[in-house]
């Protein structure tokens, strides 16, 4: 099947971008296209125009510094999985992104465009959620952040209107030394995951810890943090108690059924990452279970 007629567009910058997407009529925007364009060849999307971001200047690349972090919305997943640079600043990065898709999908996929479609299931949109992101967007009224926490707002929705762009996405890194894991089922590697957790940990000198960050995709319509978990946590060492708590809140959550696999199924393979992805952040056992 081929996609519906469209008219192409390939504004040279974000205003003239924002402009087309402001005075156009189911236009759509094309980063990677690597959910766009099967989704437009299956009839599943049928946008009039299409407005290709890939020429705009300024949407691509990394900056580290001290304190933060930012990632221009169209760098290239397999740019962030090379970084040597972010997987020093921020490991988990490159920890999920092996998971992402296949070479060829990261090859042309974007951190911004995983991080507007939303599938539930996606990687990125989920470390987004673990690291407190902050979302760095343009419209027809310029620029406006929007924090992780009011970037989700159900299945496939983010709180980007129609006619703005997503410039950047940054966050503060983790002290150096941080304890990360992260862990996903899928039918087959490079599949989306039947259900993945990730896990962040930062401890004192005798072991109790002192910040912590947990999260669940694949689960719910959007990535879940077991905050009531992370609060709990704070003063305590991670052991096999704290594990299986976390592991317990990962199976209550709402989860989701489809044709692959039922909701009851996906709650107990939530609950199994949750626990490998603590075990691996904290050194114990390598993460398995």
């Amino acid at each position: 099947m081929k996609a519906a007629p469209f008219s192409y567009h390939a504004p040279q910058s974000v205003e003239d971008a924002v402009g087309l997407l402001s005075t156009l009529e189911n236009a759509r925007v094309l980063a990677g296209g690597q959910s766009l364009m099967p989704m437009m060849n299956l009839r599943l999307a049928a946008p009039d125009h299409l407005v290709d971001i890939n020429r705009v200047p300024g949407l691509a690349g990394l900056r580290i510094g001290a304190g933060r972090i930012e990632i221009g919305a169209m760098t290239r997943q397999a740019d962030l999985l090379a970084s040597d640079d972010l997987a020093a600043a921020a490991p988990i990065f490159r920890a999920a992104l092996k998971h992402v898709g296949h070479i060829q999908t990261r090859a042309r996929g974007t951190i911004g465009g995983s991080c507007c479609h939303l599938d539930p299931a996606a990687e990125l949109p989920a470390l987004c959620a673990l690291l407190d992101a902050q979302f760095e967007a343009f419209g027809p009224n310029g620029s406006r952040a929007v924090a992780a926490r009011d970037w989700f707002r159900g299945y496939l929705e983010s709180a980007l209107a129609e006619n703005e762009i997503l410039c950047a996405i940054g966050f503060a890194p983790w002290p150096s030394g941080h304890g990360f894991g992260f862990h996903e089922v899928a039918r087959r590697h490079g599949d989306f995951a039947v259900a993945g957790a990730a896990a962040l940990l930062a401890r004192d000198e005798t072991g109790a810890t002192k910040r912590a960050a947990v999260v669940v995709f694949g689960v719910e319509p959007a990535p879940v943090r077991l905050a009531a978990f992370e609060r709990a946590i704070v003063g305590r060492t991670i052991d096999e108690a704290a594990i299986e708590a976390a592991s317990e809140a990962a199976r209550k959550l709402d989860a989701m059924g489809d044709a692959h696999v039922g909701a009851d199924h996906r709650r107990r393979i939530g609950g199994v990452v949750v626990a490998r992805a603590l075990r691996e952040a904290a050194g114990m056992n390598g993460g398995a279970k």
